[in-house]
C-alpha cells in the first residue's frame, strides 16, 4: 500500500499544528508553506473547511483516500455517532496502537515495525499496519525484536503517557487493546462532524 512520504513539516505548516508529530519548522515558521504562505489567506468555503478536516485526519493516521472511505463506511453502518465511530476505528489500527503504547516514537515508525514483522497480535505475527484490533486482543513485540534499539529508546521515552483504553506490561513487552476509546479520551484535535457532513453531500 502506498503512503505519503513527503516532508512532514510542510504538512504541519499547512494545518498550523503538528499533524505528523512535533516539528521545529512549525515553531520557527508559523505560516503556511510555499511562496504565498505569508500572504493574507482568503476566507475558506464550507466545502474547503470540511475537506481540510478530512485531510488532517488522513495525514494524522497515515491513511490514503480509498482506505479512509472504506473506514468511513464501516463507521457509518456501525451503531453510534458516525464521526466518533470513525475516530475509534482509526485509533484501533495496529500501527496507531503501537504508537500509543510507546513501542514507537511516531506512527510512521510504528508502521515500519509492523511491516518488518516485529509485532505480534494474540501470539501471531501480523505485518499489516491497518489491521483493526478488537477489544481484548493483545499486542506484543516479537521475542527476537525485544532488543532492538529503536524500541528500547522509544519505551524509555514513554514517560507518563498512558491511555485508558490500553494496558501495557513493560517487563513482558505486551500490551492489550482493552476497549474502543471514548471521544473525550482521544487527544487529536479533530472536528469529526465536518467529515461526516462532507461525505453526506
Amino acid at each position: 500500500m502506498a503512503r505519503y512520504t513527503g516532508p512532514k513539516a510542510r504538512i504541519s505548516r499547512k494545518f498550523g499544528e503538528p499533524v505528523m508529530g512535533a516539528s521545529k519548522a512549525l515553531e520557527r515558521k508559523k505560516y503556511g508553506p510555499g511562496q504565498h504562505g505569508r500572504g493574507r489567506r482568503s476566507k475558506k468555503s464550507e466545502y474547503a473547511v470540511q475537506l481540510q478536516e478530512k485531510q488532517k485526519v488522513k495525514y494524522t493516521y497515515g491513511i490514503l483516500e480509498r482506505q479512509f472511505r472504506a473506514l468511513f463506511h464501516r463507521a457509518a453502518v456501525k451503531e453510534g455517532i458516525t464521526g466518533e465511530n470513525l475516530l475509534k476505528l482509526c485509533e484501533s489500527r495496529l500501527d496507531n496502537t503501537i504508537y500509543r503504547l510507546g513501542i514507537a516514537t511516531s506512527r510512521r515508525a510504528a508502521r515500519q515495525l509492523v511491516t518488518h514483522k516485529h509485532i505480534m497480535v494474540d501470539g501471531e505475527l501480523v505485518n499489516i499496519p491497518s489491521y483493526s484490533l478488537k477489544p481484548g486482543q493483545s499486542v506484543s513485540v516479537r521475542e527476537k525484536s525485544k532488543s532492538l534499539e529503536n524500541i528500547s529508546v522509544s519505551l524509555s521515552m514513554r514517560g507518563a503517557k498512558r491511555f485508558n483504553w490500553l494496558e501495557w506490561d513493560q517487563s513482558e513487552m505486551v500490551g492489550k487493546f482493552v476497549t474502543y476509546p471514548d471521544r473525550d479520551q482521544i487527544p487529536e484535535n479533530v472536528k469529526e462532524q465536518l467529515i461526516v457532513e462532507l461525505y453526506s453531500k
